[in-house]
């Protein structure tokens, strides 16, 4: 078995496993050292906002797919942990976008739906499936929907539903977890979890949303922290900026970390 195919089979274990996979959003080489070297990191994850920021694109497969997969392909090759790339909604082509991130080293991903027609959105999970068992890699993906993202004026419970209708569908095509990105109180939580199963619910941290432990109890998978991350460390950039103009210091306690 390659090394590749080893990471992915990891990676899939970590999603099933009883406890919550945390897993801290990266965006370049040093972000994702710089956690990979904490003895807690088991798996890493790229944020495509993170890394379309980086070099000065909007969000939305706004980066050419070539420079977001060198990103990717610089960060699997930095550290010795599985990676989940977030590749939004496959580029127009999620099975060969997939099978281009399996080629440097991508062992998992997140593909969103952007609430399309399910028949759609069930086609890109089966390509992303199909590309990862040509290569030969128990490909994990994150299937991604957006119904609660996009559907703010829907009542809750046609989002739940809706949500459990597509990830059950995603899940009969192959997707190891369901990630449901948005605001999910435990009532909330609890019922995606008795629609998708026991480890089979992923989330995201937020502001407001419950913490790692609460969710890990609550019977959900995996939870990530999209840009949130980036957003932590250009406030903390920005606030020494802010203070270094104040004539402060650099802070003793700085580690150094690249």
């Amino acid at each position: 078995m390659s090394e590749v195919a080893e990471r992915a089979q990891t990676l899939v274990r970590l999603h099933t496993a009883p406890e919550i996979l945390r897993v801290v959003n990266v965006w370049d080489v040093v972000s994702a050292q710089a956690v990979a070297a904490l003895p807690e990191t088991t798996a890493l994850a790229t944020a495509g906002h993170s890394i379309a920021a980086t070099f000065g694109y909007e969000d939305g497969e706004n980066i050419p797919v070539e420079l977001m997969l060198d990103m990717v392909g610089r960060i699997v090759a930095a550290v010795d942990v599985p990676v989940s790339a977030d590749l939004d909604a496959g580029f127009g082509d999620p099975g060969e976008t997939t099978r281009r991130a399996i080629g440097v080293g991508v062992v998992g991903a997140n593909v969103e739906d952007r609430v399309k027609p399910l028949a759609d959105a069930v086609a890109a999970v089966e390509a992303v499936i199909a590309a990862g068992e040509a290569e030969g890699v128990p490909f994990a993906l994150n299937a991604r929907t957006d119904v609660f993202l996009k559907g703010a004026d829907r009542p809750l419970d046609d989002k739940i539903a809706d949500a459990v209708e597509r990830g059950r569908a995603f899940l009969a095509a192959g997707a190891t977890s369901v990630f449901v990105p948005g605001k999910l109180d435990a009532d909330t939580t609890r019922r995606l979890v008795e629609g998708l199963g026991e480890r089979k619910l992923s989330v995201i941290g937020v502001p407001g949303n419950l913490t790692a432990a609460e969710y890990e109890a609550l019977g959900v998978a995996r939870i990530s922290y999209g840009p949130q991350t980036q957003r932590v460390a250009l406030t903390a950039l920005q606030d020494l900026a802010i203070d270094l103009y104040g004539d402060g210091v650099i802070p003793s306690t700085v580690r150094e970390l690249n």
